[in-house]
C-alpha cells in the first residue's frame, strides 16, 4: 500500500503537473510548427529549387513489378522531418533564449533589505551623531 501513496504523491507534485501541461501545449506547439513548415516554409522553397517537392524525392531500389509494390528510399520525406526539427529547434531555442534573458533581469534587480536592516542601519547612524 505504500508503494501506491509514494506514487500518488509523486504524480500529484507540482512539477509533475507543470510537465504534462508543458508537453501538452508543447504538442500542440509541434503541430503549428509542422504546419508553418508544411504549408508556408516548404512550398516557396520547393518553387525556388525549380518546383521540386520533397515528399516526391525518391529512390528507387526495385522497380514495382506485377503485384508487387516499388522498393524505394524516400529521402525527401526525411529532408522535410530534417528541416522540420531545424526549425522547431530554432523555435524552442528562442523561447529558452527570451526565458533566460527575463530570469536573468529578475535576478539582476537588487531586493529590498529586510526591515530588521535597514532599522539596524538607522539605530547605527543614530547612534554615530
Amino acid at each position: 500500500m505504500g508503494m501506491i501513496k509514494e506514487f500518488r504523491e509523486f504524480a500529484v507534485k507540482g512539477n509533475m503537473i507543470d510537465m504534462a501541461v508543458g508537453i501538452i501545449i508543447g504538442a500542440a506547439f509541434g503541430k503549428i510548427v509542422s504546419s508553418l513548415v508544411a504549408d508556408i516554409i516548404m512550398p516557396p522553397l520547393g518553387l525556388l529549387i525549380g518546383g521540386v517537392d520533397f515528399t516526391d524525392l525518391v529512390y528507387t531500389l526495385k522497380a514495382a513489378t506485377g503485384n508487387t509494390d516499388a522498393v524505394t528510399l524516400n529521402y525527401g520525406i526525411f529532408i522535410q522531418h530534417v528541416i522540420d526539427f531545424v526549425i522547431v529547434a530554432f523555435a524552442i531555442f528562442l523561447i529558452v533564449k527570451l526565458i533566460n534573458s527575463a530570469k536573468k533581469k529578475e535576478q539582476a534587480k537588487p531586493s529590498a533589505p529586510p526591515k530588521e536592516v535597514v532599522l539596524l542601519e538607522e539605530i547605527r547612524d543614530l547612534l554615530k551623531k
